[in-house]
C-alpha cells in the first residue's frame, strides 16, 4: 500500500534524489531554509520524495523524484499538491522549480521564466550533465 507522510528525514531523501538522477550537493553554495519534507513508501520501500524549501525569501520545490516502477500511479502530482498546499498555507503566493521533466510540471500549471526572474537557485551550470544530458528549465506557478 503506497503512503505518503511527512519526514523530518531529510538525508534519508538525498540519496534516493541522487539515485533518481537528481544533482544534490552537501556544499549547497546558497543558503536554502528547509520548510518541510515527505517520503513516498511502498511498504518498507522509498519510492518517492519532495522537499519544500526557501530560497531568497520564495518557496521552492527543492527536489522531487518518484521510483521509475511508480511514475504512472499519480504520485509525483500528489506529492508536488502537498508541497503548494503547505506553501500557500505558509502566505506563499507562487512556487518555483528547476525541472528535468518540464512537461510533467507543464501539466500541473508552471510556466517556465527566466533564470534572472527567479530566486538564486539554478546550479546546474556547474554540472556534468548540463546541456549534455539535462536541459532543465526553471519554472513558476502561482498558488
Amino acid at each position: 500500500m503506497i503512503e505518503v507522510r511527512p519526514t523530518s528525514d531529510y538525508e534519508e531523501l538525498v540519496p534516493f534524489f541522487m539515485a533518481n538522477e537528481l544533482e544534490f550537493s552537501k556544499e549547497d553554495p546558497t543558503p536554502t531554509d528547509l520548510i518541510r519534507c515527505w517520503r513516498a513508501t511502498d511498504g518498507d520501500r522509498l519510492i518517492g520524495g519532495f522537499v519544500l524549501a526557501k530560497r531568497d525569501g520564495e518557496y521552492i520545490c527543492d527536489g522531487i523524484a518518484v521510483d521509475p516502477d511508480y511514475r504512472n500511479e499519480e504520485l509525483g502530482r500528489a506529492m508536488l499538491k502537498l508541497g503548494m498546499e503547505e506553501a500557500a498555507r505558509r502566505g506563499a503566493s507562487r512556487m518555483y522549480l528547476v525541472a528535468r521533466a518540464p512537461g510533467f510540471f507543464r501539466k500541473e500549471g508552471f510556466k517556465e521564466v527566466a533564470r534572472e526572474d527567479a530566486p538564486d537557485f539554478f546550479e546546474c551550470l556547474t554540472c556534468d550533465q548540463y546541456g549534455v544530458t539535462c536541459f532543465p528549465e526553471v519554472m513558476k506557478r502561482d498558488l
